[in-house]
Order: structure tokens, then sequence, then C-alpha cells
């Protein structure tokens, strides 16, 4: 689950967040400010096309792999 934002005021916020992923089951990877929030939305329009038009459905997801 990436997250991003840069608040300052709300690092704890983003911490919280971040552990709420883990508790539902995500990997979460903190992506940065909320600049990179423009590059994760076309990944998520990728998801919803693969999903949906190409009939894949709703329970694929994209990882992140670590060497």
């Amino acid at each position: 689950m990436f997250t991003c934002g840069d608040d300052l005021a709300a690092a704890a916020a983003k911490k919280a967040v971040l552990a709420l992923a883990e508790v539902l089951g995500f990997d979460p990877v903190d992506a940065g400010p909320l600049t990179q929030a423009r590059l994760l939305e076309p990944l998520a329009m990728l998801w919803i096309s693969l999903a949906y038009a190409y009939g894949h459905g709703p329970d694929i997801a994209f990882k992140l792999l670590r060497r």
C-alpha cells in the first residue's frame, strides 16, 4: 500500500496510516511527499483498467519487490 503526504504537523498521522495499512494486511510503503500522489494516480488507473476493462477482476494487486 503506497501512501504519501508531507504535512510536517501530521507526521504522526502518516505513521498511523502506515500502521493501519499493515494491520489490514498490506505491506505499507511511504512513497514520499504529497507531490508523489500524481504518480500514484496513473497506477490506480492502470489497476482499474486491468481489473475491469480487461477482465482480471478486482482481486488483483501490484507488489513492490525488494532484493
